[in-house]
């Protein structure tokens, strides 16, 4: 898979993802991650990339020109996407869509946003992490990068743990332990002990319904709501739906 971010900060982006899985990813050639500098097209002594609001107001605006120039330049992987807090919401079914596609590209934005011909003419759509304004985009593209690259098959060594996390159904994952049995007090579960599969794959799915009734309820609702067999599993457990109000509720 190819990914390609267009940003002013390439050391942000390329530190991060130098490390951990995504540079595992790229040093294995399962992630080709290039990223453009787009002060690297400027040919003023300031390297500017930014200007001036037409018709006044706070901030600096990023200009069209470097903008185009870099990506018409290296024809990147489409779609490109704009990131954006006006953007479609990037979730965990968008990063599986990405993650199976050939490849894609980010543009950050900075200050007070892009210049919107940059909208209309060149990128193919906008995303936002989330209602709430960043200094720029290239937070956010790590966030992308790093919940797409790691879907990428190979990337992980365990295939099934893409499957087993929170969102990957639609509900919330189920609580983990590890090493030791019991510390200061508080022990594991039976049944992640018994060795019985069966039931441990059982409890676990009642645990991620319960705690997506719990925390996130609005994920249930999504789902249509409880399914017998749902609710079976819950009963098999004692864990009672309607009394799983969130906390501090």
């Amino acid at each position: 898979m190819r990914i390609d971010v267009f940003t002013i900060f390439p050391d942000m982006i390329g530190d991060f993802a130098g490390r951990s899985l995504l540079g595992r990813a790229r040093e294995a050639d399962l992630l080709d991650l290039r990223i453009h500098d787009l002060r690297s097209v400027t040919t003023d002594p300031h390297r500017s990339v930014d200007d001036a609001p037409f018709g006044g107001g706070a901030g600096m605006v990023l200009m069209p020109e470097p903008i185009f120039t870099t990506v018409e330049a290296v024809d990147p992987p489409r779609p490109l996407f704009l990131l954006d807090a006006g953007g479609r919401r990037f979730d965990q079914q968008l990063a599986e869509e990405l993650a199976a596609a050939d490849g894609f590209s980010l543009l950050c934005g900075r200050y007070e946003g892009v210049d919107h011909r940059v909208q209309e003419e060149l990128v193919d759509g906008t995303l936002s992490i989330g209602d709430y304004v960043l200094s720029g985009g290239e937070v956010a593209a790590l966030v992308i990068l790093e919940a797409v690259g790691r879907l990428v098959p190979g990337v992980m060594g365990n295939a099934a743990s893409a499957t087993e996390e929170s969102f990957a159904d639609g509900l919330l994952e189920h609580p983990q332990y590890t090493r030791p049995a019991e510390f200061r007090g508080m022990a594991v579960p039976d049944v992640l002990t018994s060795g019985d599969h069966g039931r441990v794959a059982r409890w676990r799915r009642a645990q991620s319904l319960w705690r997506t009734l719990r925390h996130r309820p609005d994920l249930i609702d999504a789902r249509g709501g409880l399914s017998d067999e749902d609710r079976a599993v819950l009963d098999e457990f004692h864990l009672d739906p309607d009394a799983a109000h969130p906390p501090g509720g």
